[in-house]
């Protein structure tokens, strides 16, 4: 599975200490020298700064098309490199939680995810509680709609009642 994230996702994933999700989800994850040099920046939460120094094997940090996109000019330069970048190999999936930028890759024909919705995967495989993260999620300066929150927990909710509801029988 190609996938290429932006800084967002793997920053909220590092805070959340989640980011060993993403190699169990889709395995690698390829990311433009753009979103490496972000995840550097002297502002950047410390963890993340340890982490993007020495990446583990499963990111990719790869160049993408040094092109400029006029419809993308809008963006930040993550997000302009990452979506370029999904296009040029084809992703399976583009991370991104800006809502401008999932609307830019949308619109070239790229699968979106969001931090939420990697999250809301990885509690349909049960390797997380759902509830617990978003909790923490909610701790810090992500932002997101209430709704998009409530809607994954609704979903989520919805999930583990379908599991745990006994097998019904048929009548003869």
């Amino acid at each position: 599975m190609r996938v290429i994230a932006n800084n967002s996702p793997l920053r909220y994933l590092l805070l959340l200490d989640c980011i060993h999700l993403l190699p169990t989800l889709f395995g690698r994850v390829m990311i433009p020298p753009e979103v490496q040099a972000e995840l550097q920046h002297r502002r950047t939460p410390g963890v993340v700064q340890a982490w993007i120094a020495h990446p583990p094997a499963w990111v990719d940090a790869r160049p993408g098309s040094g092109t400029v996109d006029a419809d993308l000019l809008h963006l930040d330069g993550g997000e302009q490199a990452a979506i370029r970048l999904a296009h040029m190999v084809a992703a399976d999936v583009v991370l991104l939680d800006d809502r401008k930028a999932r609307d830019a890759a949308i619109r070239r024909g790229l699968r979106v995810l969001g931090t939420v919705g990697v999250l809301e995967q990885a509690a349909s495989r049960g390797l997380i509680d759902l509830p617990a993260v978003c909790a923490r999620l909610r701790t810090t300066n992500f932002r997101i709609h209430d709704a998009i929150i409530q809607s994954a927990l609704a979903r989520d909710t919805a999930r583990k009642a379908v599991a745990q509801a006994p097998p019904t029988t048929q009548g003869t």
